[in-house]
């Protein structure tokens, strides 16, 4: 992706000799990881949100990491997870250190489970796949499956094993961020809702409903509320909200073994005993709660594959807005019509999945001028005039 002559001269210009001053857009975990990526590097930074960090998406997010599932055919979005999950050892032993603070971080991979003979056709093609990009996926039939998760229904034909993946715990690593960011100099500032960012001479201004703010650059990361902030000079971000509800289990017995995977939800163990459950995906528009039918489908789910999740004590339900686009892909690159204004937005199910690459990729452009080749595959002008 290339930005233009006069915005990449514009931005040694601030840059170079002098520290940025950056607001960031968002306080969920991709505005948390760009805001301490940035600080960290010598940045000034404010962080805006019209709620507390995390309290968004991310609160019923399941943090797993998992792109050769949720994207096991060849294309863009498996070249972009598969990228951030390289990085996220170093990411989260970075944030850890810097804080202190524990973050729960498993790498015990992961068994996808089949219940039809097409989605094991699907699992052989996806194990020829990633054998391709190098990366081990084992095929297991049914007695081996169950094998690996003895919970599992006595119906299950076979399942897909993939020990690179694993899953974090998302609200633990948000709250990490931010103490990382903070101890690296940066501000947040909530509750301070973003109406409007338009161009002031060579700064942007930030109008919230506490008054407006003025920075050399900005950054927008504001998830499903994207759309929400009027950019001046620019189309509205092409996000939608997309409804996903998360449960709680406390698990009776033995834990399962790894994240467990179906067609129609996955599960969870924590540390602690318990499971999540995830997730439903309902077009709800801006609606935030959780419902008797998502409940009710994401228990029949997960009983369909692990039928000792009957048993479980219901603890809580969540819901989250999971921010979509048009291509399912993120927006991450320099707006075309707004000097210095970056997007950070539009992640969908793989938020956290994708935040160590969002930070870097974000802080590479703005600091350092780097324009790494894989903005191309994100870059805001391919849906409009962003």
């Amino acid at each position: 992706m290339e930005i233009g002559l006069e915005l990449k001269t514009a931005l040694r210009c601030i840059f170079v000799g002098a520290l940025p001053d950056i607001i960031v857009i968002g306080a969920g975990v991709i505005g948390c990881a760009v805001s301490y990526e940035l600080a960290r590097r010598g940045a000034t930074v404010q962080l805006l949100d019209h709620r507390t960090a995390g309290a968004g998406a991310t609160q019923a997010s399941a943090g797993i990491l998992a792109p050769y599932i949720e994207a096991h055919e060849n294309g863009p979005l498996l070249d972009l997870t598969t990228h951030s999950l390289d990085r996220f050892d170093a990411f989260v032993a970075s944030v850890a250190s810097a804080t202190g603070l524990s973050i729960l971080y498993r790498r015990t991979g992961t068994l996808d489970v089949a219940l039809r003979e097409e989605t094991l056709q699907r699992f052989k093609t996806a194990v020829e796949t990633l054998a391709e990009r190098g990366v081990r996926a084992e095929l297991v039939d049914a007695r081996d499956a169950r094998s690996h998760e003895p919970h599992l229904t006595a119906e299950v034909l076979g399942g897909l094993v993939i020990e690179a993946h694993g899953f974090v715990g998302a609200g633990e690593l948000t709250q990490a961020l931010v103490a990382a960011a903070r101890h690296h100099g940066a501000q947040l500032t909530e509750p301070a809702r973003v109406r409007r960012v338009r161009p002031l001479h060579n700064d942007l201004v930030v109008e919230t409903e506490r008054g407006a703010l003025t920075a050399k650059a900005v950054v927008l990361a504001a998830g499903s509320w994207s759309s929400q902030i009027e950019v001046e000079g620019a189309a509205p971000a092409p996000v939608r909200p997309v409804r996903g509800q998360l449960l709680h289990l406390g698990w009776v017995g033995p834990p399962l073994a790894r994240v467990t995977w179906s067609e129609r939800c996955y599960l969870v163990p924590w540390d602690d005993g318990t499971a999540l459950v995830g997730a439903t995906v309902e077009d709800a528009g801006f609606d935030e709660r959780t419902t008797v039918a998502g409940v009710h489908d994401l228990i029949d789910a997960a009983s369909e594959i692990v039928p000792h999740a009957w048993t479980a004590t219901f603890k809580s339900a969540k819901s989250g807005l999971r921010p979509a686009t048009p291509d399912e892909l993120p927006i991450i690159g320099f707006s075309t019509v707004v000097p210095r204004l970056m997007y950070a937005t539009g992640h969908y199910r793989n938020g956290v999945l994708l935040t160590p690459l969002t930070a870097q990729l974000v802080a590479d452009a703005m600091l350092d001028d780097r324009i790494d080749p894989l903005l191309a595959l994100t870059r805001p002008d391919r849906f409009a005039t962003l």
